[in-house]
């Protein structure tokens, strides 16, 4: 193997493109299109049934079919109903193809839950998060659209970005949330 070393490479035409050639992108991310959410929205979720947030969505054109892409997202959110993080799972979708561990049997299936930080007393003014990543090997070089997606025991609602009474007063809080998809060269 030969190392090259130059002061400044220059096009022979003004205006022209240098091209440099790679051959090994292998583990290099080679992209990271993202979309971070700061505004406030209300998702009815029906009871058992597989859900998207469609505000947290991100479009990605894979450059070669050896990638791996990680998906990572936080879900600043709170539930109206106050047991509803315990009976819920949050994950990714491809598309329309659900990202997360397998159903089986009865089982709600995703990748992570809530996290809780409110007690009793206080279930409708302090937000709940999620926080999770995938790899995915999606196998095309097609734009593929990633969303996050949720599932409930319960027929209820999320607030994004709030909690649930989002009082203009020191106890009620807000937050932002965010999807990412990372290409990894493969």
């Amino acid at each position: 193997m030969s190392t090259l070393y130059v002061d400044s490479i220059q096009p022979k035409t003004t205006g022209q493109a240098i091209n440099v050639a790679t051959t090994n992108q292998t583990g290099h991310v080679l992209q990271m299109p993202f979309k971070q959410y700061t505004d406030t929205t209300q998702v009815t979720i029906p009871a058992n049934t597989d859900t998207t947030i469609d505000v947290l969505s991100v479009n990605i054109t894979p450059t070669s079919t050896s990638s791996l892409i990680k998906l990572d997202s936080f879900i600043f959110h709170e539930w109206v109903n106050p047991d509803a993080p315990y009976y819920s799972m949050w994950y990714f979708y491809r598309d329309t193809t659900k990202l997360g561990a397998p159903k089986v049997g009865n089982r709600i299936s995703g990748i992570t839950n809530s996290a809780t930080s409110y007690y009793s007393s206080d279930s409708s003014s302090t937000a709940e998060s999620a926080n999770y990543s995938y790899f995915d090997s999606p196998n095309t070089t097609s734009q593929i659209t990633y969303k996050v997606g949720v599932i409930c025991f319960y027929s209820t609602s999320v607030f994004i970005n709030r909690t649930v009474t989002d009082s203009n007063n020191l106890y009620s809080t807000r937050g932002m949330s965010f999807i990412s998809a990372t290409e990894i060269g493969g």
